[in-house]
């Protein structure tokens, strides 16, 4: 039974391990897709995943983290120059796994594509405009407060100018002669 044993260990001992998800995620992190089996994107979405949250906070102790793990300073300045700025508002899931039909000729696993998910164009609509970050709380900030005062202003503005058109005297219709 394996119970508790979440990690894959991909027939590899600890250390090949490590170097075998550190030069894919390396290498996913540069190219922002690579074709792999499917045992070892599910393994390198685990690994891959947390290095691409700590790379939304640019400092120089994440830095240092990142780098102990991909161990590749071209990598991590990509990871933290262009992939951080395209994961900045997205909460999680920055990698996608798409299974590919055919199989590898050697042994006929099963084989799949990963990706950095905000990199593939093909998903995204054109014309979509990105929502605000809205926050809801209990109580108006002050920026609330002064956004409702503007705009009320405006609005009374605007009835005022109305007004001052309609005062102008209107034409009075003449009554028509009606046949008898």
């Amino acid at each position: 039974m394996r119970h508790g044993k979440k990690i894959n260990h991909l027939g590899r001992k600890a250390g090949h391990r490590a170097a075998l998800l550190s030069n894919m995620a390396s290498s996913l992190i540069l190219n922002k897709r690579i074709t792999t089996t499917v045992a070892k994107a599910k393994a390198l979405r685990k690994y891959v995943e947390p290095l691409l949250t700590k790379a939304k906070d640019d400092t120089t102790h994440s830095r240092r983290t990142v780098f102990s793990y991909l161990q590749n300073k071209e990598s991590v300045k990509t990871l933290f120059g262009e992939v951080a700025s395209k994961i900045a508002d997205r909460p999680g899931g920055y990698t996608r796994i798409i299974k590919l039909a055919d199989t590898r000729v050697g042994d006929n696993a099963e084989m799949c594509l990963i990706e950095l998910v905000d990199f593939n164009t093909l998903y995204t609509k054109d014309g979509a405009v990105k929502k605000a970050k809205t926050r809801r709380s209990r109580r108006a900030g002050k920026k609330a407060e002064e956004t409702e005062g503007a705009a009320t202003e405006a609005a009374a503005a605007e009835p005022a100018a109305e007004a001052k058109e309609e005062k102008k005297p209107k034409r009075a219709a003449k009554p028509k002669k009606e046949k008898e």
